[in-house]
């Protein structure tokens, strides 16, 4: 402002004559003995005079009034206490003419020597007088209805909109009190609203509530009403003013709003295309309409999810089957209804094609008349349900979603005497587009938790046997369908020498691709056992498989967000590969990351054995270890997951020892106690799948096994040819004497000839007859195809020929070639 505004540094045209522009307003300063120091270009617009002209001079010519010192004295002393003054002075124009301004007068500050003031001006404009008839028009035709009451809360004036709006004639109100004349209408609160505000002076405004009038008995409306009291000239109340808006388009708009959001978190909690149906059904009873049914496709109700009727990709060629998958009723047991949860239901309603789930335009009946419809003719029940209930009203919106045809939900009216509007359809076209969404994502959902739960059951054994070593039974549990399904597994893979592999995984993850994982895992074990490795070594390769499938997953994943995707679709597995051996009751095992096996002895002890724990599939670059321990004969070997022990505690120590207690149960049925041991350990559905593999285990018997030493002399060749015969003739297997002697010759000599001593022999009676030769050397025979000109190399060829299946294996001490025959049945 001018009183701040330092000149030291102004050039030299600039003095304290010249006019600046502080403000657009009009300012200016004065000094205490009444000379004008500045003035601004706003106080030049508003009376004319330029700076020049005033500044320098008494500021007392611009007053259009009498001098008055003594009230100039007093503004001074006000000014100089720091309050300031303000009041309304008439001012001359450089004209002539006067000015009415509302003057402004600051506290008092020095500038320089000086005392000054600040002082601003704003023009008072005429104000507009209006004529009684504008008056009148305005008051009567105003689109916001308005009445005066007296003390007593009678009508003493009203407007025509108020007429309108309540319908009631303006004779029968004047002199009355709402109470009388609007019976029903929200008259008692309206009547305690105005005595509030005759006691308390204070207006109530923007009272909002809803109800019907005369005018439109069948449709609820929404108003808007404010009260102030009215005052005469000595302040005191004389009545109260109170005026009237209809608001119904901004109620439903707000009704349609909050409906919508109440409806996201009550439709489509679940993934169940049936429970989401009837979620829909009955979040709109009573909210909306008296009667819904919600009846959804058969396609849409199968497992697989597919049909002709679901997508737009082609015209359909016949009549669409629906079933009803919810409805509810503002009447107990919803009686109006034909067809039940269930049943199949014809489509509705009249007189609109199939065509309309293809549209997917709703159909809008705002006045039903059952007589009037195809209703009558074609579905006489339908229609007679129609008119028992006085259903008047109907809205049917095709359920779509991502251009899927769904099914079709049908709003009725019957209790509610209001018609359904054209605001209505837009209320249910978005509720059941909302629950479209929903019942389309739990089709989708169970389709494909259906297609993973019958890929992973595929992938698990169907039929499991120890032979005569192991007596077998399994449980597996699938996780709950908001958990999908896992990946754990387990395999019973009976090997050379009337041995048995165990094995139990589980891959990290859930979904189709965490069985589709699993089965490649269950497959590679299988095909690793077939060829003799040991756990340690089995477990190494399978490390190595599940590197290559992760970095396959990796790099499908290029370009951007390549970091991100290899991260997630990383592949990791837990397993445990077990080998059981009749004849010497020895158990060799490894663990990847894998919970321990639990060992039940026959006198009911239970241990887990102490084994390496060794990482998870998928890490490499660590070693696994193998452990051997010696199991009693008639022991219980269990194999599990995780998901088994873990519990809702998350304690594995503790869950582990509860699985102990279970097993340790005497005279229970292998099966039996296999199912109830997860149902008592899992009792409730869990997020992770569950597996458990129990084995009994057996010895064989001592007289089913026989060895001999074999030298190295090639005569000895013919003498153990006929142990071998004799033997087949105790065991009962003459049919089996003649090829077990040439198997016999073939072997032992091929030893003779290139394996390094000790040899022996051995066969073993089981499920198969088994023929070992084993020695110390670690270098395996190959099976060769020999000319016909070659003396040699058909031994191995006929073994291969004589035998159901042979191999060898590798042990601490060199190798074993076995080969196996089948046993009659009969014998």
């Amino acid at each position: 402002m001018a009183a701040g505004r330092d000149d030291s540094d102004a050039p030299p045209s600039a003095g304290p004559r010249a006019a600046f522009d502080a403000s657009n307003d009009a300012v200016a300063v004065v000094s205490g003995t009444g000379v004008v120091v500045g003035w601004t270009r706003g106080a030049e617009a508003l009376l004319g005079y330029s700076g020049p002209e005033v500044v320098g001079r008494s500021a007392a010519p611009l007053l259009a009034m009498p001098g008055d010192p003594a009230r100039v004295a007093g503004v001074a002393d006000r000014c100089r206490a720091g309050v300031g003054w303000n009041g309304l002075i008439p001012l001359r124009h450089r004209d002539g003419t006067r000015i009415e301004v509302d003057l402004r007068v600051s506290a008092s500050f020095p500038l320089g020597t000086d005392e000054c003031f600040l002082i601003s001006a704003r023009e008072q404009r005429l104000r507009w007088t209006m004529g009684q008839s504008v008056l009148d028009s305005l008051l009567t035709r105003s689109p916001v209805g308005m009445a005066v009451m007296d003390l007593d809360l009678r009508y003493t004036w009203l407007n025509d909109t108020l007429e309108s709006l309540g319908g009631v004639p303006r004779d029968q109100r004047l002199g009355r009190r709402p109470s009388d004349v609007l019976p029903g209408m929200h008259a008692d609160t309206i009547e305690a609203l105005m005595r509030d505000v005759l006691m308390t002076g204070v207006p109530i405004t923007d009272h909002e509530y809803a109800g019907w009038s005369w005018s439109d008995p069948h449709r609820q409306h929404a108003y808007s009403t404010s009260f102030f009291p009215l005052v005469d000239a000595d302040n005191s109340v004389t009545g109260v003013c109170y005026m009237v808006l209809d608001v119904t388009e901004r109620w439903n708009a707000r009704r349609l709003l909050a409906l919508i959001n109440e409806a996201g978190t009550s439709i489509g909690r679940t993934l169940d295309v049936l429970r989401t149906a009837q979620e829909l059904a009955d979040f709109a009873v009573p909210r909306f309409a008296d009667f819904v049914v919600v009846d959804l496709l058969e396609p849409v109700l199968s497992a697989e999810g597919q049909g002709t009727w679901l997508s737009d990709a082609g015209p359909a060629l016949a009549k669409p089957v629906m079933r009803r998958a919810g409805m509810s009723s503002a009447r107990e047991g919803c009686p109006e209804a034909v067809a039940r949860i269930g049943d199949k239901v014809e489509f509705a309603p009249p007189p609109h094609s199939l065509a309309l789930l293809v549209s997917g335009e709703p159909v809008f009946i705002p006045v039903l008349d059952p007589d009037g419809h195809r209703w009558g003719g074609e579905q006489p029940a339908r229609a007679a349900r129609l008119r028992e209930f006085g259903m008047h009203s109907l809205i049917s919106v095709p359920m779509r979603a991502r251009n899927t045809t769904l099914g079709l939900t049908t709003f009725v009216r019957s209790l509610n005497p209001a018609p359904f509007h054209q605001d209505d359809v837009l209320l249910a076209r978005e509720l059941v587009a909302r629950a479209a969404l929903c019942v389309d994502n739990a089709r989708r959902y169970t389709r494909e938790h259906t297609a993973a739960v019958t890929l992973q059951r595929s992938l698990l054994p169907h039929a499991l046997t120890g032979g005569t070593a192991l007596e077998v039974a399994s449980y597996y549990l699938p996780a709950d369908a908001t958990g999908g399904v896992g990946g754990d597994w387990f395999d019973v893979i009976p090997l050379s020498g009337a041995r048995v592999g165990l094995v139990v995984g589980d891959v990290v993850g859930h979904g189709i691709s965490a069985a589709a994982t699993m089965g490649r895992l269950r497959t590679a074990v299988q095909t690793l056992a077939d060829m003799e490795m040991p756990p340690d070594e089995l477990l190494a390769h399978l490390d190595d498989l599940v590197l290559r499938l992760s970095e396959e997953e990796t790099d499908e994943g290029t370009g951007e967000g390549a970091e991100h995707r290899a991260v997630t679709t990383f592949l990791g597995a837990t397993c445990l590969y077990a080998v059981y051996d009749p004849v010497t009751r020895r158990c060799s095992m490894a663990r990847a990351g894998h919970p321990p096996p639990v060992v039940v002895s026959p006198d009911g002890q239970v241990r887990f054995p102490e084994l390496p724990a060794g990482p998870p599939l998928g890490l490499g670059g660590m070693a696994f270890e193998a452990t051997e321990i010696e199991i009693a004969e008639n022991s219980l070997l269990g194999l599990f997951t995780d998901g088994l022990i873990e519990g809702s505690d998350q304690d594995i120590d503790r869950g582990m020892a509860r699985l102990g207690q279970v097993l340790s149960r005497s005279g229970t049925d292998l099966g039996t106690l296999c199912e109830t041991a997860v149902r008592e350990l899992v009792p409730v559905p869990q997020p992770d799948d569950i597996a458990l593999l129990l084995a009994r285990t057996h010895t064989l018997d001592p007289d089913h096994v026989v060895s001999w030493e074999v030298p190295l002399d090639p005569a000895a060749v013919g003498e153990l040819r006929a142990r071998a015969t004799r033997q087949m003739t105790a065991w009962g297997l003459t049919d089996l004497a003649m090829t077990t002697e040439l198997i016999v010759s073939e072997l032992v000599t091929n030893a003779i000839r290139y394996a390094t001593p000790p040899i022996r022999l051995r066969l073993l009676r089981d499920a198969r007859l088994t023929c070992e030769v084993s020695d110390a050397s670690s270098t395996a025979p190959r099976l060769r195809h020999a000319r016909s000109t070659d003396e040699g190399g058909r031994g191995l060829f006929l073994v291969a020929q004589l035998a159901h299946r042979w191999g060898s294996r590798y042990t601490s001490q060199g190798k074993i070639i076995w080969a196996e025959q089948e046993i009659r049945s009969h014998r």
